[in-house]
């Protein structure tokens, strides 16, 4: 075991190919991830009118934005503990510290049933109070109470799903880490029509067959991961042994993975504040939100595809205490993952009107759409930064710096402004600029602490490690 340790790739192969050969994957699993997402919400927009409900499309699409906050919080303690985990395990490596390897993975699963617990007990006694605080139209509620039951009580999967990714990308098994991600989408996109509209025999589920197709989709991620970790993470010592609770492995876990949990939470709780504060504009302006956020998430899930090689890339070499490597890691990976948004950037201001027009939305509805996306991702370049360099603080176990970043893009700055433009007469166009300004005062903030980590940590290191 140790000779397949001391030869791992993330030590070995160029830093330019090696970041492409573990991002890939995970860009393709992250943008088929993305994909379910739009078809998700293509579908239900299509939902058929039910009685006494003209419109029943878009009341749908509009309680799956209320019910998102929610589903982002179960992703974010089950990713944000994964991220911990990763990181704490890929530096174990490059340690060579081999049974602490066996006791991050360990921790790791027994958080993520932890996890589950807590958003079961959300999911019988909290439900109703979230909704209600953003809306009183009483067919959308009653929806939104449908979604987002099923979606909370049968959450396991992802949950666990989420630690075992990051169990296999932290040894470099990206494509295994793909393989079950996109056999969850493929899953999640095939059942999607045959339980919304009751297709093959299936009732006409509506609503619930959405979160139905959502929650098996996400079982099979989970199963087919913890069946390749278990059958081919031969690097990582596994048994019931090392799911016993340690205070000090949940601390370092949390080390990083606390700053990614709130870096993630901050992302459901600014869709949160600008769902109140579009519903303060129109309803209309509610549910182009919430169609422009699925569409932006095909691009920004790339992106996180790629910032998921960065981390533990910069982390396992860091342990390592290979200078040249982790400098060459962060390099490609700012780079390429601007690149991705760049192409992003492009491929919307081109492609607005047709991808708008997919969801069959009311004239009012893709126009404001449409305005969303073409302002909106004019900050890409800048987004592209931000999520790189978060990749990277997370690495060097600068979670605080990764933390400051993420609440000036998603709170401080977008959620005042968001407010503020809302006033404005032509509110309905202005409020968009505001995530575009969060985007470039967070990048230029995350530049600076990325000059304080190279000069405190990397330019510290002792040697390059070659």
């Amino acid at each position: 075991m140790k000779e397949k340790l001391t030869m791992n790739k993330m030590g070995t192969l160029p830093v330019p190919k090696l970041m492409l050969s573990m991002g890939i994957p995970m860009i393709l699993s992250m943008v088929l991830q993305a994909c379910y997402n739009i078809v998700d919400g293509m579908f239900v927009a299509r939902m058929p009118d039910m009685p006494g409900v003209t419109g029943a499309g878009e009341y749908a699409v509009n309680a799956l934005t209320l019910a998102f906050p929610v589903q982002m919080l179960i992703v974010a303690f089950g990713i944000g503990t994964g991220v911990g985990v990763n990181a704490l395990l890929a530096k174990s490596l490059g340690q060579k510290e081999w049974e602490k390897v066996g006791r991050a993975a360990g921790n790791g699963v027994f958080l993520g049933l932890v996890i589950y617990a807590v958003f079961v007990l959300f999911g019988i006694v909290g439900i109703d109070d979230h909704l209600k605080s953003q809306t009183k139209d009483a067919v959308i509620l009653d929806m939104g109470k449908t979604y987002l039951s099923i979606c909370t009580f049968l959450c396991f999967g992802i949950v666990m799903f989420s630690v075992y990714e990051k169990l296999l990308q932290a040894t470099g098994k990206t494509v295994l880490s793909t393989i079950a991600q996109v056999a969850g989408a493929i899953t999640n996109i095939v059942l999607d029509p045959v339980l919304i509209f009751g297709y093959a025999g299936f009732p006409q589920m509506g609503i619930a067959g959405a979160a139905w197709a959502t929650v098996i989709g996400q079982m099979v991620s989970f199963v087919l991961a913890a069946m390749f970790h278990y059958g081919k993470n031969k690097e990582v010592p596994s048994g019931l042994c090392y799911i016993k609770p340690e205070r000090e492995i949940i601390r370092e876990i949390y080390t990083v993975g606390l700053p990614a949990i709130i870096m993630q939470a901050l992302m459901s709780f600014m869709t949160y504040g600008v769902n109140i504060i579009l519903g303060g504009i129109s309803t209309a302006a509610v549910t182009a939100y919430g169609i422009f956020y699925k569409i932006q998430q095909f691009i920004f899930f790339a992106g996180f595809g790629l910032r998921d090689a960065i981390t533990p890339i910069v982390s396992y070499n860091y342990g390592m205490g290979n200078r040249e490597r982790v400098k060459s890691g962060i390099r490609y990976g700012i780079l390429y993952t601007m690149l991705i948004m760049g192409a992003g950037l492009v491929g919307l201001q081109i492609f607005a009107d047709p991808l708008v027009a997919v969801f069959g939305l009311s004239d009012e509805t893709a126009i404001l759409c449409c305005r969303a996306i073409r302002i909106i991702s004019l900050g890409f370049f800048f987004a592209g930064g931000n999520i790189a360099l978060q990749g990277v603080f997370q690495a060097l176990g600068c979670g605080l710096s990764s933390l400051v970043v993420s609440v000036l893009r998603l709170c401080v700055i977008v959620l005042p402004l968001a407010w503020w433009f809302s006033k404005f007469q032509n509110a309905d166009f202005i409020v968009w600029f505001a995530f575009l300004i969060a985007e470039a005062v967070a990048f230029a903030a995350a530049a600076a602490l990325m000059v304080r980590a190279d000069r405190n940590l990397i330019q510290q290191m002792r040697g390059t490690g070659l």
